[in-house]
């Protein structure tokens, strides 16, 4: 179970750099002359590494395959994991865009979705 938790992790952190991480680059001037494709290029090695984590995480988290999660249990976990890990690095990232109350209360919402999923 921790095993695909962190894969999961690490999945939405490589995801994260591959859809918004150009953004970034673009705005230091490093990207700002590339063409799209280069930039969809890019983003697709980064994706790579995403695939490498995210598909063994499903492997291995789901209960046909002997893991304690279903499909469904894994889907609104890697969404949970993909918000909470979009949160933290587009803090760091683009630090021009503070949190507020209703991201809080979508967070909450999350939560509770993995909850009633969980639930039996």
């Amino acid at each position: 179970m921790i095993y695909t938790i962190l894969l999961l992790v690490l999945s939405n952190i490589f995801m994260t750099f591959a859809w918004y991480g150009h953004l970034k680059l673009q705005q230091t001037g490093v990207s700002s002359n590339w063409p799209l494709i280069s930039i969809i290029l890019f983003s697709w090695v980064i994706a790579f590494f995403e695939y490498c984590c995210q598909v063994p995480a499903n492997r291995i988290g789901f209960v046909g395959n002997g893991g304690p999660f279903s499909l469904v249990q894994l889907k609104v976990i890697q969404e949970c994991v993909s918000l909470l890990v979009f949160a933290i690095i587009a803090n760091i990232l683009f630090q021009h865009q503070a949190l507020h109350w209703n991201h809080a209360a979508a967070f909450l919402c999350i939560i509770a979705a993995v909850y009633f999923v969980f639930m039996k």
